[in-house]
């Protein structure tokens, strides 16, 4: 740890992201985040970018991907309670 360096520095993880632009991310429903990711990946696969053009594609490829998956998450916990409750006597009244 340098002498400026403070242990807030350390916890927080330095980011080229805007809150405008993980926000954005926050509300892409899954087919969006998911293409995004697929361009991110593609982008960084391709090669020809500087280290901060990599740094940020990586950055924006966990964001997206983070996103994708929390609703993928979210949607087998939906199914699984649909099929919890499918058949029981309250859904055939």
């Amino acid at each position: 740890m340098t002498e400026n360096a403070t242990s807030t520095d350390m916890n927080t993880p330095a980011t080229s992201l805007t809150d405008k632009e993980r926000e954005l991310i926050a509300q892409m429903p899954y087919e969006e985040a998911r293409d995004k990711l697929i361009q991110a990946v593609q982008a960084l696969e391709t090669g020809g970018l500087n280290l901060d053009q990599s740094m940020r594609q990586w950055e924006i490829g966990e964001a997206l991907a983070k996103r994708a998956q929390g609703l993928l998450n979210q949607a087998q916990a939906e199914q699984a309670a649909n099929e919890a409750t499918a058949g029981t006597q309250s859904n055939l009244d």
